[in-house]
This record gives C-alpha cells, structure tokens and sequence, in this order.
C-alpha cells in the first residue's frame, strides 16, 4: 500500500500545526521543506525536538532541499556551501530513521528530495546558451564529485537522495542524473503536476529508468494553461495510472498541493477514487 504524506504548507507557521494537520488527515508523513527559515540545516539538527513530537502523533518525516541548491557552481564557496548543506541533511535524515522505522516501516528508504539547478544563460541576439552546457565537462565532474561525497555520507543507512523533474530536464541535467544513477544512494522523484504542466517532456527520460523511481509529487495539473498544484480531481492527468506506478515500484507519495484547503479536498478525492 502507497504511504501519502503533505508537503511544509505556507499557511501553518509552526511544526506542529503542520504536524496536527497531517493527523488529522490521516497521513503518514511530512516532507520538511528547507525553502523555508524554520527548517534549515540547523534547526533540523534539533532532532530530539523533530523526533518528540512527530512521535507522538505517530507520523515520520522525509526532506525536501533547498530548490536553490546548486553542487555545480562556479564559484567555489556557493558550491562547498551547499555540499555542507547536503552533508548535514544527510545526518539529519540518518537520525530519523527510527520514526521511518516505527510508523512508515523499514521497506523503503527515508528520501531526501532534490531539484537540478539549471544554472545562468547568456543571451545572444539568436539564442540563449546555457553556462553549464558550454562548461558541460566540468559540470558532470561536479556531479561525480557529489555522488562520491554523498555514498560516502550515507555509507549503508537506508538514505536515498531522490533527483526531482521540475520544468524539463536540460541534456547535461540528463547526463547528470544518469551519473547519480549509477550509484544505489540515489533515485528518482517523480513530479506529475511538473511533468504535466511541461508537455510531458520529461516523460520518456523518466519511464526509461522507471526502475530506480523510489518518491513521488502527487498533485493534479494541466498542459493548456500549464498548471499544477492542483487539488487531485481539478486538473487533466491520470491519477490512477500514476499511482498504479508509484504501487508497483513501492514509492512513497506526497500529495504535494500548495494550500490546506487543496490537500484537504486531495486526501477526499483518494479516500472515494482508491475504493474503485
């Protein structure tokens, strides 16, 4: 069975309302998200704090980075900001692993969710180029220096860092990911609503390494206006055939709606369609 967990919601100010709400729908986890001031590395390490309080609610949490997060910058002291980061997260997630344990269970890994930061592009009368493009090589070296540093991070803990869609993966993002592929710490998020609102772009890239899926964003969307965030039921993807997927490969899922009355309306929608 498909373990549903919400995302950090803007509305809720403090853990524990997002930690109440997600009682009181019925869900499993929270997916703490680091975009925002109270969960940065530092107070994510207050893990007893974490640890107390989900615990006695009975939900577990996974971990969503920075999306500004960027392992390939060129400026050195940007990039070694945000492996300390990363490596720090990891630590986190390490010690939350008892909560996984006792209310998700120990079959899948605790994920620690992220996006591939595009980079600059440089505008030219006819087309724009993208940094990391024309610097293709020492980019992919970037990111074999990260998958080094992170196997060595996790070690053998059930971590996995999940590489999120968001827009459409550019061709060294593609190359980029299938080199974090190449190592068991990491896997694949699937967003659906992202995927939609782009065409579906990313699709063939995705279902081609279907097989090292491991987390899901749950949420509705559409191509024509392209939306997401979407409540599930108010947009134009197949849900079901989604999660049919997400079942198969024993992802866990965050309906990852943006607002409570949105999730609310979400976990409604899957008590009614998941009976069928």
């Amino acid at each position: 069975m498909i373990q549903f967990g919400m995302p950090t919601l803007i509305e809720n100010r403090t853990l524990q309302e997002n930690i109440d709400l997600c009682s009181r729908l019925g869900l499993r986890f929270i997916e703490l998200n680091m975009n925002f001031p109270e969960y940065q590395a530092d107070r994510l390490e207050q893990t007893g704090k974490l640890l107390d309080a989900a615990d006695a609610a009975g939900i577990y949490y996974t971990i969503h980075l920075d999306e500004n997060l960027n392992i390939a910058d060129f400026n050195r002291l940007v990039t070694d900001a945000y492996l300390e980061t990363v490596r720090r997260t990891v630590g986190v997630a390490k010690a939350l692993l008892p909560l996984r344990d006792r209310w998700g269970g120990a079959s899948q890994p605790l994920t620690v969710n992220m996006h591939m930061h595009h980079g600059i592009f440089i505008t030219l009368p006819d087309r724009k180029v993208q940094m990391y493009d024309r610097d293709r090589d020492r980019y992919l070296e970037d990111f074999r220096r990260f998958r080094g540093l992170c196997e060595t991070w996790i070690g053998g803990a059930p971590v996995r860092i999940a590489v999120e869609n968001t827009d459409g993966f550019r061709g060294y993002e593609q190359e980029a990911v299938d080199l974090l592929l190449e190592s068991p710490c990491f896997g694949l998020t699937w967003d659906i609503g992202h995927s939609k609102a782009t065409g579906e772009k990313d699709v063939p890239f995705i279902l081609a390494r279907e097989d090292r899926l491991i987390h899901f964003h749950i949420h509705d969307g559409s191509e024509q206006p392209p939306r997401n965030h979407l409540a599930l039921g108010d947009g134009e993807i197949d849900l079901a055939a989604r999660l049919r997927l997400a079942e198969a490969h024993n992802c866990r899922c965050v309906l990852e709606t943006k607002t409570v009355d949105a999730l609310t309306r979400s976990v409604a929608w899957l008590a009614e369609n998941r009976k069928r």
